[in-house]
């Protein structure tokens, strides 16, 4: 096997919660400050990791219990329009949520939510898996990404991205070093979250088939 191969790998996520619960938006904007950067992540993402056949554009959880739970469209709307696409780490993302939440939370009318509907944070941790395939050449690349699960599609377009902060995906890196940087860098600009991962899958085989 050359040394410049692609090496596919999957994960397993286990979730775990973190004890840690708020009421009212004042009390989900100083939690959100304290939690581990792996809790932003599963509020950000979890969406699309549960029903990665059925929606693009996945709302995040804390834009869904403010709008649903505190019945606060306003700040509701705010945080489902943050572009999680903009931000290459976690660190970043939170800061955003954390300023945007900090604009509202002192003016608004601290509202509780119902009682037994507070909002749980969670985390997750991962377990990237070796799958035993690996590419050498292009063909071989585009004939293991028709077959993968989209487990590893996930792993290497999100987590690689934004948990790992490499700043890019898997996929365009790799691209990249044998010279396809055209095709690298329009999959780099896709946006993954308006995507299914089946519709992700099939867009970089596209890209790849049209370019090369």
């Amino acid at each position: 096997m050359p040394e410049n191969y692609f090496e596919f790998k999957s994960r397993l996520v286990l979730t775990e919660l973190l004890g840690i619960k708020a009421k009212n938006l004042v009390e989900l904007l100083e939690k959100i400050k304290t939690v581990p950067l792996s809790s932003i992540y599963q509020h950000t993402h979890r969406f699309l990791q549960q029903h990665h056949y059925l929606s693009p554009e996945p709302p995040n959880d804390f834009a869904y219990w403010v709008s649903n739970m505190l019945n606060n469209e306003i700040v509701g709307e705010q945080l489902a329009s943050i572009d999680v696409m903009q931000f290459n780490n976690l660190t970043d993302l939170k800061l955003k949520i954390v300023k945007l939440l900090s604009t509202y939370a002192n003016k608004a009318e601290n509202v509780n939510c119902p009682a037994g509907e507070e909002f749980h944070f969670m985390s997750s941790r991962i377990f990237v898996l070796p799958i035993n395939k690996k590419a050498s050449t292009i063909q071989e690349f585009k004939d293991i990404l028709k077959t993968v699960s989209i487990h590893s599609i996930y792993y290497h377009m999100f987590e690689a991205r934004m948990r790992l902060e490499k700043q890019d995906n898997d996929f365009s890196v790799w691209l990249r070093s044998i010279g396809m940087k055209q095709e690298a860098d329009i999959i780099s600009r896709f946006d993954p979250y308006t995507f299914t991962l089946e519709g992700l899958r099939q867009k970089i085989l596209e890209t790849i088939n049209g370019n090369s």
